[in-house]
């Protein structure tokens, strides 16, 4: 099925994203606004979120479509996010994409957040061939996939506590730092020394790939109570390596056994630049990454993901969300060079 300009919109969580997406042009237009207003409760607050998403999303969709010199009847289907995520902020951007595909005609679809942030790495020049293997980083997940072609995915390892976003978040609540804490946490650990207290490196001394950070976030709150603020920085500094170090082990633990040889990094942790280049010297030239713009929520990856399961006949007509969506019941797709799945889901 050709298909050629898709709408993307993102309301997952505290960022309202909106992209259109066209196979020929790649990234036509795309918006993305940050929320700030969570910042003073240190997290997301639900109720807030949904509300600036409301406020936010209209306005956004015609600049987007303005851009692109685009009208909506110009448009061939549009994407929302429907999970996981927080139920009320999915609602608006669900109900707005079915609404706008309604009027316009067109087939709305319904897209795994996970899955855009898992696809967005081939929106680059030099993307990756399948298969290869996807570490998945952000506030709220922390997983390894092994992906064979797209939609056809096999969970190798995942958090058991808390994902290494949390971690980053409630380390820079400790550490007395602004929200959101990975940017802040890895700011000040560039003014800090790396070697000077002891991490733990969680889970890496025993078999399997699953991650738990929840121990690693309770040394760091001992640590921070028996400290002044004069060693924070040092805090910070040995934190993030900790963290870094734990992704890297893994990473190398999975290509092993999946015997693949390319790794893929999404998602807003993607972002750290150490653990970039951490990657980078123990995997060279075998790992790859989205743009910095396209590391945290955004309506490229959405609008990405939505044309790949249009063009395999998927369409949904109906306003639903999932606000938990495992990434292993997401049911296979045909890709696009005409191949088909078998149907059925890949766990």
């Amino acid at each position: 099925m050709f298909v050629q300009n898709i709408l993307g919109i993102e309301t997952s969580c505290d960022e309202t994203g909106v992209a259109v997406y066209n196979p020929e042009r790649g990234i036509v237009a795309e918006l993305v606004y940050t929320q700030a207003d969570h910042a003073a409760y240190g997290g997301v607050v639900p109720e807030l979120a949904s509300r600036d998403h409301v406020r936010k999303l209209p306005g956004m969709i015609r600049e987007v479509l303005d851009r692109a010199e685009l009208q909506a009847g110009d448009l061939d289907a549009v994407a929302y996010t429907a999970g996981p995520g927080l139920a009320g902020a999915l609602l608006v951007g669900a109900s707005t994409a079915v609404a706008l595909a309604t009027a316009a005609d067109i087939p709305a679809i319904a897209v795994h957040h996970m899955e855009g942030h898992l696809l967005s790495p081939l929106l680059e020049d030099n993307a990756p061939e399948f298969p290869f293997v996807a570490l998945l980083v952000s506030g709220g997940h922390s997983m390894l996939v092994e992906v064979t072609r797209p939609g056809h995915y096999q969970l190798l390892g995942e958090t058991l506590d808390d994902a290494a976003g949390e971690a980053f978040d409630k380390t820079a609540r400790l550490l007395g730092l602004g929200f959101p804490g990975g940017p802040e946490v890895a700011r000040l650990a560039e003014q800090g020394d790396r070697e000077r207290f002891d991490f733990p490196r969680p889970m890496v001394n025993r078999p399997g790939l699953d991650f738990s950070f929840s121990g690693l976030k309770t040394h760091t709150r001992e640590l921070v109570a028996r400290q002044s603020p004069d060693d924070y920085a040092d805090i910070a500094a040995g934190f993030e390596q900790a963290v870094v170090d734990t992704l890297v082990i893994k990473c190398k633990r999975a290509l092993k056994q999946t015997r693949l040889e390319r790794l893929i990094i999404a998602g807003g942790v993607s972002a750290n630049r150490r653990l970039r280049a951490a990657l980078d010297q123990a995997l060279p030239g075998q790992v790859y990454y989205p743009r910095l713009s396209l590391c945290t929520d955004n309506g490229a990856m959405i609008a990405y993901a939505g044309w790949y399961r249009r063009s395999e006949g998927t369409t949904d007509g109906k306003v639903a969300v999932r606000p938990r969506w495992p990434l292993d019941q997401l049911l296979p797709m045909a890709s696009v060079d005409g191949q088909t799945g078998d149907g059925k889901r890949e766990t």
